[in-house]
């Protein structure tokens, strides 16, 4: 039977050379700060699967990982845990294997469960970083998860999948607007307007809105299109802005700053929403969507 000791040298002998190739990008004492690092991920299918599999190829040592859901064949154009052979599987603990054979040493707590104000600080304790991976209609746990991550002094990163590209967000912990604040929610408002709301507020620039089709998103049904393309480039950007928030190579650029690429039309949108969804043509952005959906402003 191996002593502690003995595992502990295995564990530095696998992380030296299994990351080795990351150290000229990252210097080894920020490497090993990312191995100390545990990054919460709620959601661990189009996305969240991603930002778990990009990060843990970075050296992201520690991790906790919430899903509830299971794998449907619909999930396979997209989700990284997705094959035939896990259709029926729950996500997070399908992801939880994917992870350990990246690295065998991850630090790992896998909440099957559905997230929400119960068990919110549960998932969140020992984390230094939370990356949104819930599905994009489920606004309360993700609203619940913002504010708890904030409570506790937790940066928060949520980039979705739109059309082909990306835009992401950031939310500070100390300063700022907080989720309510920057999507402009509030309690009188109806689910739809505040999806509404929320897809507005992701994306100041709507690149994706020059090709998306809107007679594919169906609000009551909750489904809209997504890409694997989309989703690996969301995996890139927020697992990018880890390591920037981690390593404090620069202050993050929280809301109302915004930043979405479409690789699609080859362009690139980063600026600074006033007031957030409050700015009069936010407002207008959401009439007009609202109108297109069949849906009341």
């Amino acid at each position: 039977m191996n002593s502690s000791a003995e595992t502990a040298g295995e564990a530095d002998q696998f992380f030296r050379e299994a990351f080795c190739r990351n150290i000229g990008l990252l210097t080894e004492e920020e490497q090993e700060k990312l191995r100390r690092t545990t990054v919460g991920v709620i959601g661990a299918g189009g996305v969240g699967g991603l930002h778990l599999t990009t990060l843990a190829r970075l050296g992201v040592g520690g991790f906790h990982i919430a899903d509830m859901d299971r794998y449907e064949l619909a999930n396979v154009q997209r989700q990284c845990g997705a094959f035939v052979h896990t259709l029926g599987k729950n996500k997070a603990e399908a992801m939880r294997e994917i992870a350990l054979g990246i690295n065998p040493h991850l630090r790992l707590k896998v909440f099957s469960e559905q997230i929400g104000r119960e068990n919110i600080h549960q998932f969140l304790e020992g984390v230094d970083v939370l990356i949104d991976g819930i599905d994009f209609f489920s606004l309360e746990a993700r609203r619940c998860a913002f504010d708890a991550a904030r409570e506790r002094g937790v940066y928060t990163v949520t980039a979705g999948p739109l059309g082909f590209g990306s835009a992401m967000l950031v939310f500070a912990p100390q300063d700022g607007m907080t989720f309510d604040e920057y999507f402009d929610i509030h309690p009188d408002m109806n689910e739809t307007e505040k999806i509404i709301a929320f897809a507005v507020g992701l994306a100041p620039a709507a690149l994706h809105m020059r090709y998306l089709n809107l007679g594919s998103v169906n609000l009551k049904k909750k489904s809209g299109p997504s890409l694997v393309t989309a989703c690996t480039l969301c995996g890139v950007l927020a697992a990018t802005e880890v390591i920037r928030i981690v390593l404090r190579k620069d202050r993050p650029a929280a809301v109302p700053h915004y930043f979405q690429y479409d690789p699609y039309l080859q362009k690139l949108k980063k600026g600074y929403v006033r007031w957030g969804n409050r700015h009069p043509l936010q407002r207008v952005k959401r009439w007009y969507l609202a109108r297109k959906l069949g849906a009341r402003a």
